[in-house]
Order: C-alpha cells, then sequence, then structure tokens
C-alpha cells in the first residue's frame, strides 16, 4: 500500500507503516527528525497529487484549536487567521479525498467539527485508548476508512494518576519546540493506525 503522512515530520506514523512492509511516505515542510530518505521536505500539496492509497493528513491547527479561542475567536484579533485555517483544511481535505482511495485527518478538539464546510463527523479518540495514560483528546476525520478501534485501554491506570500527568502536555513549561512536543503522534495510536488501517 502507498502511504503519504502528511504535515508529519516525526515519522512516528510513517515509520509503523513501514515497519509492516507499506510503501509509506511523510512530508512537511520541516525536514524529518529521523533524517529518513522516505520524507518529502516541502509543500504538501503537490505530493499530495502524486495520488496514494492512503493518506493521513495532520494539517496546522494552532488557530484552529480551541485552546486557541482567547487569540482566534470570533471578535479577537487574529479572527481572520482562523477563517483563513478553516479554509484551508477544507481545501486539503477535499484535495486529500481526490487523490486517495482512504483518508484520515487528524485534528484536536477545535472548530472544524462547527464552522467549516466539512459534512464528516470526527471520531474523537484518547491516548489512554492506545496505551498511554495520558489525555489529549483528538478528532479524525475519515474518508472510507473504519473507525479506530482501542488497541490498549489504559484508563483505569489513568483514572490514578494525578492531573499534571493526565495532562502532561498541557503542563508542559515554555519552551521553543513545546508545539512540537505537543504536535507529535503517540506512538500507540500511529501503531493502532498501521495495524487496522494498513490491509
Amino acid at each position: 500500500m502507498r502511504v503519504l503522512i502528511s504535515c508529519e515530520s516525526s515519522g512516528t506514523v510513517r515509520e509503523a507503516f513501514r515497519k509492516l512492509g507499506h510503501d509509506a511516505w511523510s512530508c512537511d515542510i520541516l525536514p524529518a527528525d529521523d533524517d529518513s530518505p522516505y520524507h518529502y521536505t516541502g509543500d504538501c500539496i503537490n505530493v499530495i497529487k502524486q495520488g496514494w492509497d492512503l493518506i493521513i493528513g495532520h494539517p496546522p491547527c494552532t488557530a484552529l484549536a480551541v485552546s486557541g479561542n482567547s487569540t482566534y475567536a470570533y471578535g479577537m484579533p487574529k479572527h481572520q487567521k482562523r477563517l483563513d485555517a478553516i479554509k484551508w483544511t477544507e481545501d486539503l481535505w477535499n484535495l486529500m479525498c481526490a487523490n486517495a482511495t482512504y483518508v484520515c485527518m487528524e485534528n484536536p478538539v477545535g472548530v472544524l467539527s462547527t464552522q467549516s464546510n466539512i459534512k464528516t463527523k470526527p471520531q474523537y479518540i484518547q491516548p489512554y485508548q492506545f496505551g498511554h495514560a495520558e489525555s489529549k483528546k483528538t478528532g479524525l476525520w475519515l474518508h472510507n476508512l473504519p473507525k479506530l478501534k482501542d488497541s490498549n485501554n489504559v484508563k483505569n491506570e489513568f483514572d490514578s494518576l494525578p492531573k499534571a500527568q493526565q495532562q502532561r502536555l498541557h503542563y508542559l513549561p515554555p519552551s521553543p519546540d513545546r508545539w512540537k512536543i505537543r504536535s507529535k503522534t503517540y506512538q500507540g495510536i500511529a501503531d493502532a493506525m498501521a495495524n487496522q488501517w494498513g490491509v
């Protein structure tokens, strides 16, 4: 299966698919963190147009997430950037669906499900459904794909932890790469995608 992981520099999802023998590539404006030769550095649009069996897209979420409402909501200084981000993501979704048989678009809880023209409703998942005792509610917009099933639900362990551990990403201290750490796909989720969708 030819697989493209769009807007990914970590290689986490790409390598989960490659381990199962798929011809998987990643693409991002940043170079690959692991220096992989299976990574396109640059704009994802032209790469998507090459045609794929499966595309998993991770469009930028800063202006779309509810965590940015104080900056990007209606009446706020950067509201136009949110509107532009919604339109760009709608176009990306349509482009991915036109160039792949199967599509998953990932984004945190935000405005796409309520303010965009994307008709598909997202499936919401949590890391603790896939072996990570942490919280990061994330939406998956799916085209011709089944919902992702729990692979290792550790909700009981999650419930026993203090809030700072449950929400580790939320409590990360400020740093130049905080955004990158927060956006990386959990290994358990990447493995579940490869095992369940890589058929």
